[in-house]
């Protein structure tokens, strides 16, 4: 199927590693330019190497989009360098701190921050470069621990509030013909990740994990959410818009403890 991407411009934060670099990857195959950001210069470079064998056009920068000013001046070159922005990821997430009783005040605001907070910065700088109506989407990367509650309740509730605040923009943004949703992974595994680390460090609670959470025997790919969040962007897709779209195999539990 073809996704009609390409030649289009995306933006896509915390790209360089596990979903975001799939995302962007994705995206590329498709013919799609794509730009975006990371904190790590050596990491941003390799990445945009690597995504540049697709034969589109590439841009990556350096920002931390948990400090003010630093993400707007890329979305503002990447613009400037492409003419216009047709699609954006807020792929960046995380969370501070640990339990309700051991996290403190300081953890939860870092953690909003770092989750509702970079979305909507990105979406503010990114929505004035979309300036074709009917042609442009938004996709927050939530989880499914915006539904499911787990330990770390600040991390669930920062995703929640993801999913709230792209219903709701997605009524803001009509008339810009501008469409926006969530698309809310479950537990993802790929090298590097948490998951990979609990997988090698607690063999048997991992295994315990999988058979208990997961009716087909596994966790989800990177790959597999990216493709998610791709068609979503896509014209395809073009009467969805506020709408949370879960990718997790119908697992049950988003924690292992």
């Amino acid at each position: 199927m073809d996704l009609g991407l390409k030649g289009r411009v995306a933006f896509v934060t915390g790209g360089t590693r596990g979903i975001g670099r799939a995302i962007c990857r994705a995206l590329a195959a498709e013919g799609c330019h794509v730009a975006f950001c990371a904190r790590t210069p050596e990491d941003v470079e390799r990445t945009a190497a690597d995504l540049s064998a697709h034969g589109a056009r590439i841009r990556g920068g350096v920002a931390d989009v948990t400090v003010a000013g630093t993400l707007e001046p890329l979305v503002e070159a990447t613009a400037a360098e492409f003419g216009e922005i047709h699609h954006l990821v807020a792929n960046v997430g995380g969370a501070v701190g640990g339990g309700a009783l051991d996290s403190t005040a300081e953890d939860w605001v870092r953690t909003f921050d770092l989750n509702v907070g970079h979305a909507i910065r990105a979406i503010r700088a990114t929505v004035p470069h979309m300036r074709t109506p009917g042609e442009c989407s938004i996709v927050i990367v939530a989880s499914i621990s915006g539904s499911k509650p787990g330990p770390r309740a600040q991390y669930g509730a920062a995703k929640a509030a993801e999913i709230f605040m792209a219903g709701a923009l997605a009524r803001d943004l009509a008339p810009r013909r501008i469409r926006i949703n969530t698309v809310s992974p479950g537990s993802i595994l790929f090298p590097g990740g948490g998951w990979d680390r609990f997988r090698q460090q607690q063999a048997a609670r991992y295994a315990a994990f999988v058979e208990r959470e997961f009716p087909w025997g596994r966790l989800g790919t990177a790959d597999e959410v990216a493709d998610v969040v791709t068609f979503v962007l896509s014209p395809r897709a073009r009467w969805l818009n506020g709408a949370n779209i879960p990718v997790d195999g119908a697992q049950n539990n988003p924690t292992a403890l």
